[in-house]
C-alpha cells in the first residue's frame, strides 16, 4: 500500500522553495556551487541550477557525484557495486558547495558524499538540500534546505520517483 506524499506539482514546489532558500541564506550566488549525489540527487541540482539562475540570473556551476566507493557498507550491499561517473569541473577550495540528494535517512550517504567532495577540494563550507527528510538519523548530520519533513517507521521506503529516471512525478511511502 503506497501513500502519496508529494504530486508532481508539489515536487515543483518544493525545488523552487529550496532555491530560493539557498540563495536568500547565501546572500549571493558568488562562490557558491552545486553537487548532485547520483542519481536523483543530480536531477534535482540541475532543477535547483535552472531555477537559481530564473531567480538571480547567475549560472551556479553543477557537479555529478558518485559515493558508492566511499560507503561503510560496500561489501554487505553490493557484491559488485555499479559505479557511476563524478565530474566535478571547478574547483572546490574556499566554495560554498551545496550537496543535493533525494532522500535524507541515517545520515550515512551524507557522510560518504562529504568524504568524497573533500578529496577534490576544501570548500569554505558545504551546505544540504534534500527533497525528503524523513528523520532515523544515525549520524549527527541534518540538512540546510528541506523540501518535505515526513514522520516514517524503519520499515517504510520512500520512494521518490522522478521524470527523468522512472516517466511520472512522485513522493510515495510504501
Amino acid at each position: 500500500m503506497s501513500k502519496l506524499i508529494l504530486d508532481a506539482p508539489s515536487v515543483e514546489r518544493s525545488v523552487i522553495r529550496i532555491a530560493h532558500e539557498i540563495v536568500e541564506k547565501n546572500k549571493s550566488t558568488q562562490g557558491l556551487c552545486l553537487v548532485g549525489i547520483q542519481r536523483r540527487g543530480v536531477i534535482l541540482a540541475k532543477r535547483l541550477q535552472e531555477t537559481i539562475k530564473e531567480i538571480s540570473g547567475a549560472e551556479v556551476p553543477i557537479g555529478v557525484l558518485d559515493i558508492n566507493l566511499y560507503r561503510d557498507d560496500l561489501t554487505k550491499v553490493f557484491e559488485q557495486p555499479v559505479i557511476h561517473k563524478t565530474e566535478i569541473n571547478f574547483d572546490l577550495d574556499n566554495k560554498i558547495v551545496v550537496l543535493v540528494d533525494d532522500v535524507l535517512y541515517t545520515g550515512r550517504t551524507i557522510r560518504c558524499a562529504m568524504d568524497a567532495l573533500v578529496d577534490f577540494g576544501r570548500p569554505k563550507c558545504i551546505q544540504l538540500a534534500v527533497l525528503i527528510d524523513r528523520g532515523h538519523r544515525e549520524l549527527p548530520i541534518r540538512a540546510d534546505f528541506v523540501g518535505k519533513n515526513i514522520p516514517t517507521s524503519k520499515e517504510e521506503s520512500v520512494r521518490v520517483n522522478l521524470m527523468e529516471t522512472d516517466g511520472k512525478e512522485e513522493v510515495v511511502v510504501q
